[in-house]
């Protein structure tokens, strides 16, 4: 039994020592080749970034950020959106160490739970970058975070009109305030005008109505308005009396129906009216129906009389109320003048669209003009400026006798056509002195010989001239040529911008392809060190098992066995020991180079700071000088 438990703790220890932790490279960094590549990882990884990136948090988008900085980062702007505090700082602490991973790891997993996340997290499956399970915690708080936004940004954009409005107020709203009360003074007036009046009163000792539709009725009648059976209910009623009698006695009893309707309203209507008296400010007033009603006579010459009189008694009436006819009148002839006045201005304004037409097609026209002539212009500058940077960047000597070979180029030129043409010149006038002396004189034709050849001679001799005058000229141009390509081969600022520009791309382009080889070397190194302790384990375990029966068989060989486990055992532990301490050094190793680097970055960012700084203090300078010149000017 002792022999097995002494085997079961070498086994154990073997086993664990067997699993190699992450491994560093020589800048202290995790080497992330060693994680192994899973397809459902690198899709929840793209579902979280694309949440996160459609949420808000654009900083996803940097490739040069590692994983697990983007969904920490993320979870931690959702948090923070959330206005639930949480003290992280990711601006400058990008690719952290171990252990500031696991401290903001446990910081996340500690505010979940004060949020009610509904789904469980642990610090390890963030730091392992277990994407399967993050997702589900980074969808709901992409969901509680825009959730939040919105009800924060109503609220925000409620306050920010309320205060808005204390203090400020839109050219609407001054408009409506001077229009308001103008406008409240006309709705009183309209319904005043407008308003219902009373033109009977119920005499006191009148019988009270019982039934509610009278004194609906007498109420409307009260107002000057009258109300029968209405139109439905005539119809109802025909109908009834259709469907259950035959078509022609239902036709005939419609008609007595509606006179028998009609009959009884008007009795009813006269039966209100006689307890009605007229109000103190409608004596007087009678129509031909009222006092039809009144007396029960239905003469053509009473309601004659009664309308004369209803007439001359409303022109009265107008004399008393001036003011609410002159205002009506004055209402009418505003109405009609601002009616002439919208027409005079709308043909103006068609007057005015035709002018702003052609105006505007005249203006277009020359606006191309324009546009011609100031791209010619611009094309010109260009040139000049190209011309002048060119003669600025060139030697000064070599341009001096680049316009010398220049000058005597155009010169020659010039002494070349001049020599053509008088060349031209001279052979018209001795031809024409040869065709002369030819027709003058055909015995002297010995001296016109003589002369011809002489003329030949100096025309040959002149030609040998030109010749040299034309290689002269070419040799000019050779050596003009050759300075224009010594000129060209001189590189100028923007080249030499480029050049530099490309050398800076193609260092970075080596500094990572060695950085590359590099985590290549470490991985390289680390799974072969990784292949001999498990062959050595390998071995090891072959060996007991192809030994451990024998060991067995007797008391002494067990004990031998065990001695040679225990000094296998120690040695392992030495072994680990070493390891240990090896680790330990590298550790520390990368840790002073983290705290050099971390130096030498606040040092480059001094650096931008001072010269920042130099700039804007140099633009200062500038422009003081500026307005020092230009009061010296003054």
């Amino acid at each position: 039994m002792a022999a097995a438990a002494a085997a079961a703790v070498v086994f154990n220890r073997l086993s664990t020592g067997s699993k190699l932790g992450p491994q560093y490279d020589q800048e202290g960094n995790v080497i992330e080749v060693e994680t192994r590549e899973d397809e459902e990882q690198n899709v929840k990884l793209t579902e979280i970034l694309e949440l996160l990136v459609a949420a808000g948090y654009f900083r996803a988008r940097i490739k040069g950020l590692s994983p697990f900085d983007k969904v920490v980062g993320g979870m931690t702007w959702c948090i923070t959106t959330c206005n639930f505090d949480i003290d992280v700082d990711l601006l400058f602490q990008e690719n952290s160490t171990i252990g500031q991973k696991i401290a903001l790891t446990e910081k996340i997993v500690s505010v979940l739970p004060n949020m009610k996340c509904p789904h469980r997290l642990e610090p390890h499956q963030i730091q392992g970058l277990d994407f399967i399970h993050i997702f589900p915690v980074v969808q709901w708080l992409v969901k509680r975070a825009i959730e939040t936004r919105e009800e924060m940004g109503d609220y925000i954009r409620a306050f920010s009109i309320s205060q808005f409005q204390k203090t400020h107020s839109l050219l609407e709203d001054d408009d409506f305030k001077q229009r308001k009360d103008k406008a409240m003074k006309t709705v009183v007036e309209v319904s005043d005008v407008y308003k219902p009046q009373r033109k009977y009163k119920r005499l006191a000792g009148a019988g009270e109505l019982v039934d509610e539709e009278s004194r609906v009725h007498s109420t409307l009648l009260e107002f000057g308005r009258k109300y029968g059976f209405s139109k439905q209910s005539k119809t109802e009623t025909t109908e009834d009396k259709k469907g259950i009698l035959p078509t022609g006695l239902a036709a005939e009893i419609t008609k007595l129906s509606e006179d028998d309707l009609e009959a009884a309203e008007e009795l009813r209507i006269k039966t209100l009216m006689t307890g009605m008296a007229a109000m103190a400010t409608e004596e007087g007033k009678l129509t031909a129906s009222s006092v039809g009603h009144i007396v029960g006579l239905q003469s053509e010459e009473i309601k004659q009389i009664a309308s004369e009189y209803a007439e001359k008694q409303s022109e009265l009436s107008a004399e008393d109320r001036p003011e609410r006819l002159g205002a009506a009148q004055q209402y009418r002839r505003q109405i009609a003048s601002l009616n002439k006045q919208i027409l005079q201005k709308s043909k103006q304004l068609e007057e005015l669209q035709v002018k702003y037409s052609e105006i505007q097609a005249t203006c277009e026209e020359e606006k191309k003009k324009l546009v011609e002539v100031m791209n010619y212009g611009q094309k010109l500058d260009k040139e000049l400026a190209k011309l002048e940077a060119v003669e600025s960047e060139a030697d000064s000597s070599i341009l001096e006798k680049l316009r010398e070979l220049v000058t005597m180029n155009e010169g020659l030129k010039d002494q070349e056509q001049q020599f053509r043409n008088h060349c031209r010149e001279e052979m018209a006038r001795l031809q024409q002195n040869i065709e002369n002396l030819k027709s003058v004189a055909g015995n002297e034709e010995a001296e016109v010989k003589e002369h011809g050849e002489l003329i030949e001679q100096q025309y040959k001799e002149d030609r040998e001239k030109l010749q040299k005058i034309r290689l002269l000229l070419a040799r000019r141009n050779r050596e003009i040529a050759v300075l224009q390509r010594k000129i060209d081969e001189v590189p100028s600022r923007a080249e030499l911008t480029q050049y530099q520009r490309r050398f800076v791309e193609l260092y970075n382009q080596v500094a990572a392809t060695h950085k590359e080889t590099k985590q290549f070397f470490t991985l390289y190194n680390t799974l072969d060190d990784k292949k001999v302790y498990l062959e050595k384990e390998v071995n090891l375990l072959n060996s007991i098992h192809d030994n451990f029966q024998q060991a067995m068989a007797s008391p002494a060989t067990r004990e031998q066995f065990l001695r040679q486990m225990e000094q296998i055992v120690e040695g392992i532990k030495q072994n680990r020991m070493k390891l240990e301490k090896k680790k330990q050094e590298n550790k520390m190793r990368r840790d002073q180079l983290n705290d050099e680097y971390l130096e030498v970055l606040e040092k480059q960012r001094l650096y931008f700071k001072t010269v920042k700084e130099f700039k804007e203090e140099c633009r200062k300078n500038e422009m003081l000088l500026n307005k020092l010149r230009t009061m010296g000017i003054s």
